[in-house]
């Protein structure tokens, strides 16, 4: 039986409010404090209401899916590729779930307020001899996803880290492979040079935030996940190609 925190995290007039407050107050940082550019809502537009799955790299806690709900919310009020005056918080898409790390939800009252917005929360690390150590999915989270996918959209960050270039989570492809959804590969920019680590206080004001959604991927459920995985960290721009073609790898290699 699903707990009192699921039911209501489920419960969409709760939702509603929670993306109107949540809307209202994060809207000015995104587009007027800075600068949002919006590419490829095209993709979205005759998207299935679930089993629709969401891939991106990271580099904020909360700003990220902040930004991918006032998208959705939009897109579903007509409007392409912008956000313009935020009236579609008075009605917003709701049908919608992200992925995220347990310790990062649970450990602050602002986390346990997001959970409320639609997080899942899975278990990304585990402890041993004093170290974290990652991990796949575990199979309890594994179940959590798919029974979110029956029914709404998902966002996932098959990386489980802000740290750029950081390797994907074989989870993320068993999913796929187990589920079948629709996926959309999705690349940001900007927010980390923006915000903080959590997302939720400003670094730098003035700074261009990128959200482009890429067409669905063409995905042969059949092939290994290790083959799987490979082919979404190069759709969200995260694969060693892209590593290898960033400012940073050319500083790194004139040392």
């Amino acid at each position: 039986m699903a707990s009192l925190g699921e039911r209501l995290r489920n419960f969409h007039p709760i939702r509603k409010l929670l993306y109107f407050v949540v809307g209202i107050f994060s809207y000015p940082g995104l587009a007027m404090v800075n600068t949002l550019k919006i590419s490829g809502t095209e993709h979205l537009r005759n998207l299935p209401k679930k089993r629709v799955l969401f891939v991106s790299n990271h580099q904020t806690y909360f700003a990220d899916v902040i930004t991918f709900l006032h998208i959705f919310c939009a897109v579903k009020w007509g409007k392409m590729n912008r956000l313009g005056i935020p009236y579609y918080l008075l009605n917003p898409f709701t049908r919608v779930n992200y992925v995220a790390a347990e310790a990062t939800m649970k450990g602050s009252f602002i986390g346990r307020i997001f959970l409320m917005a639609g997080g899942l929360t899975v278990k990304r690390t585990w402890r041993a001899e004093g170290k974290e150590v990652r991990r796949g999915l575990d199979p309890s989270d594994t179940r959590k996803i798919t029974r979110a996918l029956e029914n709404n959209w998902v966002i996932t960050f098959p990386q489980g880290t802000t740290k750029p270039f950081a390797p994907g989570r074989k989870g993320t492809a068993l999913i796929i492979k187990q589920n079948k959804p629709v996926v959309i590969p999705v690349v940001i920019s900007g927010f980390w040079r923006a915000f903080n680590k959590k997302g939720l206080k400003f670094k730098k004001k003035g700074t261009l935030l990128s959200v482009t959604f890429k067409k669905p991927l063409v995905i042969n459920y059949d092939d290994p996940t290790e083959k799987i995985l490979d082919q979404v960290m190069d759709a969200i721009e995260q694969s060693k190609k892209y590593m290898l073609m960033g400012k940073h790898h050319w500083l790194e290699t004139d040392k």
